[in-house]
């Protein structure tokens, strides 16, 4: 096997994001950047270092032939793709400022955020989001120029134009660039991301050159990225952990970057790509778990004993590889079972991952047991778009798969007296564009940037407690946390996704949608039609889906218990704007489309 190599940028050396990238690639110019999708010619492609900062150049040009100067504003509202990485960086060797926006988004959203950053130009990728722009274009202020990956089918008489980007590119051809990329000052602002806005609307945070490359550096100095390694890239990369994780950390260490086709396809890409490092939220890794759990429930008394005893032996293992405990005469049969069921596990996953990030939102301690003593290494994480975003993770050898880990080095945290996690660091965002209020409440008067999640610290580890606004009170005055309950009951395979209700109510209630293949069966043992969507109104189901729903809940105390549900087969996604493209809840939104059956749910009391 090659040997494993490091090939570390630092902050020092880069200065500015663009200049990054011109480092990396004078160091690796023939190495793989990135990796792609080519549905033209149905086949996985390459870029090298050289090509893709050719390709840059390219897209600086066209920046500069359409009049886009320094301090302006540029929206990338693509999927993950070599294109969002051209744009991006062509945008921050000219000084200017790049808006990610989700390429499925609202109009209202992206009109919203047009006008207020002032986007005077928006490279899409299709027709869907040409379709959101023209629902949108009666609200911009000033309409944008639009530049699309493919051919878009438009009215002439509409008020948007939109230029191909093959012919835009074309266009600028024998437009100069200059060093100016030499002159961009870190601390300047480099990019405008606005939060997903699970209520109310998005602020946008503003992010210098210098809080990225910080929390880049800092987060490869806790968890070793190589030179030869290899990320699959799924995860929007207008998440900011995707986009420093998965995007500049890769430049900074000279790693490879494959871009996933679709969340559809991941299973697929996965055996393709054979990934060494995956970033995630919690979300992906417990859609697998229910996927493992329910196989092995159809397998034999002695298939199911197997596995059983390589959770349990896997786990003694990795407790001792941790250090934190002694051998134990049963791991000698560990390579037999790693050999028989783990590896054949994890070879689902391409069957290379050295480890794999999670982030975003806690993960149910059942699944990174399974995983980690199966011998993936999932490490969990946390941050904020706010600290660009890592504020701490797990190390691959000082790990509590419970905590979010270690705070990154020169990111400084502590506990308040109302137990809240605060933080101050070079990561630390400049403040939320145009909104002085919002900046200054997130700020301690003393400078410390607040979190809004409550925390502990045992040792040098960070623990999440809970959230300060997330807390149901019900008329009783018991204080709930629904994000901990929602977690507990989708562990079990038949349910899909759940919010949890109960704010001033005299007990807790759910809606919960139901794993479509999961609920096939059930139906069909209740003597339901699984295709009428009035079976999920029948008594005796719905009686056996709260005494479920109890099982999973069994550790909470007696009254976080949920006494009514509602059940639903239609999937809460992005698409359907029920969940936000980070895969968070829009909880107001599901209470409002929710709100005759919560009504109905309460009705009575």
């Amino acid at each position: 096997m090659t040997e494993w190599t490091t090939d570390f940028i630092t902050p020092e050396s880069a200065q500015n994001l663009h200049n990054l990238f011109r480092i990396r690639t004078e160091r690796s110019p023939s190495s793989i950047a990135y990796r792609y999708f080519d549905g033209n010619k149905s086949e996985w492609c390459e870029y090298t270092w050289q090509q893709s900062l050719d390709h840059i150049e390219q897209w600086r040009a066209s920046l500069i032939h359409s009049g886009i100067t320094k301090g302006d504003s540029v929206g990338i509202m693509l999927r993950n793709c070599p294109e969002w990485i051209f744009l991006e960086q062509a945008c921050m060797a000219e000084g200017i400022i790049s808006v990610p926006l989700y390429p499925n988004d609202r109009a209202d959203n992206v009109s919203y955020i047009t006008n207020e950053a002032e986007i005077k130009l928006i490279l899409i990728e299709d027709q869907v989001q040409w379709n959101t722009l023209q629902q949108a274009q009666g609200d911009f202020k000033k309409t944008p120029s639009v530049i699309s990956i493919s051919k878009i089918n438009h009215a002439e008489d509409s008020a948007i134009k939109c230029t191909c980007a093959e012919q835009w590119l074309k266009e600028a051809a024998s437009t100069k660039t200059t060093d100016t990329y030499k002159n961009i000052d870190p601390r300047s602002l480099a990019t405008i991301v606005y939060t997903s806005g699970t209520t109310g609307r998005p602020k946008g945070v503003m992010l210098s050159h210098w809080n990225i490359l910080n929390n880049a550096y800092s987060g490869i100095n806790s968890v070793t990225v190589y030179h030869q390694d290899l990320f699959l890239s799924f995860l929007p990369l207008s998440h900011t952990l995707e986009r420093t994780v998965g995007y500049y950390i890769p430049v900074m260490t000279g790693a490879t970057v494959a871009f996933s086709r679709s969340i559809q396809l991941l299973a697929e890409d996965l055996l393709q790509i054979k990934p060494t490092i995956l970033i995630s939220v919690p979300r992906i890794y417990e859609r697998v778990y229910g996927k493992i759990i329910n196989q092995v429930a159809d397998k034999s008394p002695i298939a199911k004993k197997l596995f059983q005893w390589t959770e349990q032996i896997g786990w003694e293992v990795y407790e001792h590889n941790q250090g934190n405990r002694g051998a134990s005469w049963r791991m000698i049969f560990w390579p037999i079972l790693n050999a028989l069921v783990a590896k054949k596990v994890l070879a689902k996953l391409g069957g290379r991952l050295r480890f794999s990030i999670s982030g975003g939102a806690p993960l149910p301690g059942k699944i990174s047991h399974l995983f980690i003593a199966f011998g993936l290494r999932i490490l969990q994480g946390y941050g904020l778009t706010e600290t660009s975003p890592i504020i701490s993770v797990n190390k691959l050898d000082n790990d509590k798969p419970s905590s979010i880990g270690i705070p990154l080095h020169g990111v400084d945290v502590r506990i308040a007296k109302n137990k809240e996690l605060q933080t101050k660091s070079e990561s630390v965002m400049l403040g939320y564009w145009k909104n002085e209020a919002a900046t200054k409440e997130i700020f301690t008067d003393d400078g410390w940037l607040k979190s809004g999640d409550l925390a502990r610290m045992e040792g040098d580890h960070l623990y999440i407690t809970g959230r300060i606004k997330e807390i149901l009170v019900l008329s009783n005055g018991e204080k709930i946390p629904p994000v901990d309950m929602e977690i507990a009951i989708c562990i079990d395979p038949l349910f899909e996704q759940s919010i949890v209700i109960g704010e001033g109510k005299p007990f807790l209630t759910a809606v919960i949608v139901l794993d479509k293949e999961q609920w096939i069966p059930v139906a069909e043992s209740f003597g339901l039609n699984p295709e009428d969507e009035s079976s999920l109104t029948n008594s005796q189901l719905r009686n056996y889906v709260v005494k479920k729903v109890a099982d999973c809940l069994s550790d909470f105390p007696g009254y976080a218990q949920i006494r009514q549900i509602t059940l639903s087969l239609e999937p809460w996604t992005d698409d359907n704007f029920f969940l936000t493209a980070a895969m968070k809840m829009r909880r107001k939104t599901l209470l409002e489309y929710f709100e005759d059956d919560i009504n109905h749910m309460y009705k009575g009391h």
